[in-house]
């Protein structure tokens, strides 16, 4: 699972789990010109929907082009693209059981 294997056990748990409603902080890209700071309100295999204060309508952000941190489980992670660039009800059992899945 790309460079998943270097996670710590508590990190896979923490990214198994559900980050709608997670805190994130995402860095400046090509997808978005400038930082965000919002609350994932709901996600997709390839996308994520960012709720950010001053915007009425979620901003959708590419999961390939994720550089940023994540609130989960009560830490903050870096976000890692791989770990979530799957369809959200596979992660959990992929990402605590381990599994292979080919990077698209």
């Amino acid at each position: 699972m790309g460079n998943l294997s270097g996670l710590s056990p508590a990190d896979r748990l923490a990214y198994a789990g559900e980050v709608i409603g997670a805190p994130v902080r995402l860095q400046a890209s090509p997808a978005h010109r400038s930082p965000v700071d919002g609350v994932v309100v709901d996600e997709t295999l390839s996308l994520l929907y960012v709720r950010v204060p001053g915007r009425t309508r979620p901003l959708a952000v590419p999961k390939s082009a994720l550089s940023g941190t994540i609130l989960l489980g009560g830490r903050e992670l870096p976000l890692r693209a791989e770990a979530l660039r799957v369809r959200p009800e596979d992660r959990t059992k992929r990402l605590l059981a381990g599994g292979p899945r080919r990077l698209r």
